[in-house]
């Protein structure tokens, strides 16, 4: 099975866990770990397959890539993304904006914008790179490895 389209929401999410060093990988493992810091959620990735998988709630209940699934991705160089988003993206904690707000993903986006575009923030170069981001991870064909994982915890 080929993973679905992630929400856009997801390249946010990524870009802030790898700004926040959520991820370590082990070679085609990884953990990345939750903003508490004390759970985390196992990817493993088979590149010779291009096929991945990852045990958090997006990925077992909508079959879509999750921001695990993109971290990683991004941080082995599969998935290109622009470096200057990672210092803009740092420190938001999307679980607390997503449960805010019962995970309608694009009114985290437009809080979590406007409160960049009042720090100073260029909120149109971050608009346009996320969405180059998320175009070419839209092209990916990326294949589910095994059989959905159940997610660690309840969101």
């Amino acid at each position: 099975m080929i993973w679905k389209k992630p929400h856009i929401s997801k390249i946010y999410e990524a870009l802030t866990a790898i700004a926040d060093d959520m991820l370590e990988i082990n070679g085609n493992k990884a953990k990345c770990y939750l903003s508490s810091g004390d759970k985390f959620y196992d990817i493993q990735y088979d590149p010779i397959n291009s096929s991945i998988m990852s045990n958090d709630n997006t990925a077992f209940y909508t079959y879509s890539l999750s921001y695990p699934m993109i971290a990683y991705l991004m941080l082995i160089n599969k998935i290109p993304y622009e470096r200057k988003l990672l210092e803009i993206l740092k420190d938001i904690c999307w679980e607390n904006i997503n449960k805010k707000f019962k995970n309608d993903y694009d009114k985290s986006i437009k809080l979590v914008l406007g409160e960049l575009k009042s720090e100073g923030e260029n909120v149109d170069f971050i608009r346009e790179e996320i969405q180059k981001i998320y175009n070419f991870v839209c092209k990916l064909e990326i294949k589910t490895l095994g059989k959905l994982q159940k997610p660690l915890r309840e969101y």
